[in-house]
């Protein structure tokens, strides 16, 4: 049975609460600092312990090199205009999401940020990022993953409204953007970055590909100067 409107009937409102917000960034003309990237990135795993990670906080693929969290700090060129695009972008991100007046305290970013080499099987498991504010993953190389879905190798988002799925009908199933529940995915190109919330659950599919996926992430958090 249809419900008949009435004089007195009122069109509820839509507010969109509890909205996830993202960034998202393309670096112009990063073929030769990507190149640069994963030279070093290479470099660097070749020298065994080096430079891994000595403590990592999960278990992951013993196909994927994690290195250590001080990556923003290295002296390289390719690595501070890495940082400067990073940072440049997240602080836009952040302008665009707050409302700090113009007479508002200055704002200091802490970062951490690490590289990782995935070949063929490797994958990372689903976690986030606590002591963080803000994420972001950086693509230096996709190998092949953006262009063949068959691949694998994608940044994925489940949705965090768990119990969303706890009883579904057909409107739920059609509900439009930004109010679905399904799982939010990236196919990374090079050059591409993406901003999240640290508390944000997100995992790393499996990467099928011959080649080496190269990817940057990092932690960022702020303190007023």
């Amino acid at each position: 049975m249809r419900h008949k409107e009435t004089e007195t009937d009122v069109t509820p409102n839509v507010i969109p609460a509890f909205i996830v917000p993202f960034g998202q960034a393309k670096l112009a003309l990063a073929d030769r600092l990507n190149a640069e990237l994963r030279d070093l990135f290479l470099a660097c795993e070749s020298e065994g312990e080096r430079y891994r990670n000595p403590h990592p906080t999960m278990r992951f693929s013993a196909r994927l090199y994690e290195s250590r969290f001080d990556l923003f700090k290295w002296p390289q060129p390719c690595i501070a205009k890495l940082r400067e695009f990073c940072l440049t972008q997240l602080y836009r991100f952040v302008a665009d999401l707050t409302q700090r007046g113009e007479n508002a305290p200055p704002l200091t970013v802490h970062a951490d940020a690490w590289f990782h080499l995935t070949r063929r099987g490797g994958h990372f498991g689903i976690h986030n990022h606590p002591m963080a504010t803000w994420s972001g993953v950086y693509c230096v190389d996709p190998a092949g993953s953006d262009a063949d879905p068959a691949l694998g190798g994608r940044l994925s988002f489940p949705h965090p409204l768990a119990s969303a799925a706890m009883f579904r009908d057909p409107t739920v199933n059609a509900l439009k953007l930004p109010y679905g529940y399904s799982t939010l995915e990236y196919r990374l190109e090079a050059g591409d970055l993406v901003i999240f919330p640290s508390w944000l659950m997100h995992h790393v599919t499996p990467y099928y590909g011959e080649g080496v996926r190269v990817t940057v992430a990092f932690n960022a958090w702020f303190s007023q100067s």
